[in-house]
């Protein structure tokens, strides 16, 4: 097994993502130690009961002292503060980065509390499932999915590093720069979570449709809609309130799709229902030959599975 990438590593919260890294960490000997933190005691006892990471810490600065690398896995509005705490320890020539969902905002609220001579390379892996906690993590979780690095200003030489070690956690990698990311994942990701939790609060106040008939007879279009949105309400929130103007405008032109569409079921434009239903299957048919979700039965969802987030 070759050297590994960084010699401590520690990871600030210990959900599924930084879970999910410290299981792939371990598969590839990307790193000698593994330190990790969590604000809740229930967590970090988890953390130490199932051998989560090498070393549980009691607090954060305890946890990122020493790290050559230390990676920010907490909801987005909290980052700004977890930075502020960890700045005092930071090792020279450290490199910060984190896993948001957002990255305008986390720059803004993060960068500023770096001290001179750490590198702040901020990411995003485009991988997670609709579970949480420290017991959900798995080695495969970001096996063939995408991470974004958003270097912006950053030291090419902990840029290139911080690529090395997320390929070796088994993502693909490519660099963005942090108002398009907002965008792209406003469209990808955002946006189809917000119409998720949307479409799911409509049939909860729907009192026509009983709650045993939308669990009774839940078709593969709700179901998935429901299993987005059991995703976790805390960093989702976070999401919202950090990436307003993308998302407000992909909204808005979701919006105006939904009343071209309502205009064409009113009038019986057949023609044109299935010549936007043809358009739309085809990005379908193109994330499934890009090997990001597969095409069979149940979406392949039957075991685990690394949607996007």
């Amino acid at each position: 097994m070759s050297a590994p990438i960084y010699d401590k590593v520690a990871l600030i919260g210990l959900g599924l993502i930084a879970g999910s890294m410290a299981h792939a960490m371990r598969r590839g000997g990307l790193a000698g130690t593994i330190s990790g933190f969590a604000r809740s005691a229930e967590t970090r006892g988890t953390a130490r009961e199932i051998g989560l990471v090498d070393e549980v810490a009691e607090t954060a600065a305890e946890a990122a002292e020493g790290a050559d690398l230390v990676i920010l896995a907490v909801p987005v509005g909290a980052m700004g503060a977890v930075a502020a705490e960890i700045a005092p320890v930071l090792k020279p020539g450290a490199t910060v980065s984190d896993v948001g969902s957002v990255k305008q905002a986390v720059i803004a609220a993060v960068g500023p509390h770096i001290p001179d001579g750490v590198h702040f390379v901020p990411a995003h892996p485009l991988a997670g499932t609709e579970h949480s906690g420290p017991r959900a993590g798995f080695a495969e979780l970001f096996d063939n999915r995408w991470t974004i690095l958003v270097p912006e200003g950053a030291d090419r030489a902990a840029a290139a590093r911080l690529e090395r070690f997320w390929t070796g956690l088994g993502a693909n990698v490519e660099e963005m720069d942090a108002a398009h990311h907002d965008l792209v994942l406003a469209v990808t990701s955002h946006a189809p979570h917000l119409i998720a939790y949307t479409m799911v609060g409509v049939a909860d106040d729907l009192s026509r449709v009983t709650d045993s008939e939308v669990i009774k007879f839940s078709a593969a279009g709700f179901r998935d809609f429901t299993r987005i949105a059991a995703s976790d309400p805390t960093m989702w929130r976070d999401v919202f309130l950090t990436n307003k103007e993308a998302t407000l405008e992909i909204l808005g032109r979701f919006t105006e799709e939904l009343f071209a569409l309502q205009r064409a079921i009113r009038t019986g434009d057949g023609e044109q229902l299935f010549d936007y239903f043809t358009r739309t299957r085809a990005i379908r048919r193109g994330i499934i030959d890009a090997g990001q979700d597969t095409a069979a039965p149940d979406f392949g969802r039957s075991g685990r599975t690394g949607g996007q987030k």
